[in-house]
């Protein structure tokens, strides 16, 4: 069977909440039933079918064509299946994400896989601010699961992560692992100011030197064996990643200003 299919009809003026276009949340559900369902665009809540053109008849494989940085919650909530996304997406893309696969072929908005607890996101382009962080008013950042950006990320990454996996291998901004409670986030490219702000525990894996607040303590250089193993768990997530091959490090713990274990390693050279 072929992917049920959403194909954007034209540009939107506001936002839409697209978190009912789900695997788990049609399944079952007739292509008349998913048409007629209505999503909230702007204050008009909208048919389905007036915004997309839909095809396919595979439930457990969502495609969105034309997709524009007005989708919002795309995969959200979502526990099972995949979501293919041609285009862009809007934020809070795989919020509170439980399982299955996100595979967005371009950018996407800012709080990307925030409150995420498990299943796999790749983001082929660039991604927003607070990628794998809490969203308003939660205290709870990413919980598990992988996310893999292509591109770039902005400011807040894994902002109150407390499990799971980030690879970035382009840039990331400011404030990077900020109130970072476990988890594991590896930026190839730069990153901004202010890495590990207030960084309780976890691992932030560098191979660029930042520029570090004096809170973050100078722990020297280290030979790392198990650094081999960690870059072959990478391989089916990112070849960038796994094809790191030095054990050689330099190390800094913190933060102290937060009693923080919270740990940055620098990888010398590729």
């Amino acid at each position: 069977m072929s992917a049920l299919t959403f194909s954007l009809k034209k540009p939107l003026q506001f936002a839409i909440n697209c978190a009912a276009l789900t695997p788990d949340g049609l399944a079952n559900r007739p292509l008349s039933e998913i048409a007629a369902l209505t999503l909230d665009h702007g204050k008009q809540a909208v048919r389905v079918d007036e915004l997309f053109d839909i095809s396919g008849q595979d439930l457990t494989l969502l495609r969105f064509l034309n997709a524009t940085q007005q989708l919002d919650y795309l995969g959200a909530n979502m526990r099972s299946g995949r979501i293919e996304i041609s285009g862009d997406a809007g934020a809070y893309l795989g919020f509170a994400m439980k399982g299955g696969e996100i595979h967005c072929l371009g950018n996407t908005g800012d709080l990307a896989a925030c409150n995420m607890q498990d299943g796999l996101m790749v983001i082929h382009g660039n991604t927003g601010d607070f990628l794998g962080g809490a969203a308003a008013g939660l205290r709870k950042g990413m919980l598990g699961g992988t996310v893999v950006v292509k591109g770039h990320a902005g400011d807040r990454v894994g902002d109150q992560m407390r499990r799971g996996l980030i690879l970035i291998e382009g840039n990331a901004g400011d404030y990077c692992a900020s109130r970072m409670l476990a988890g594991t986030i590896g930026v190839l490219g730069k990153v901004g100011a202010y890495a590990g702000f207030s960084m309780h525990r976890g691992t932030l894996l560098l191979t660029t030197q930042p520029d570090l607040h004096p809170t973050m303590q100078a722990c020297g250089s280290h030979t790392l064996p198990f650094l081999n193993l960690l870059y072959k768990s990478f391989a089916p997530y990112s070849q960038a990643f796994a094809n790191l091959n030095t054990q050689r490090v330099k190390r800094w713990l913190g933060d102290a200003a937060n009693k923080g274990n919270g740990e940055i390693l620098i990888i010398n050279h590729f």
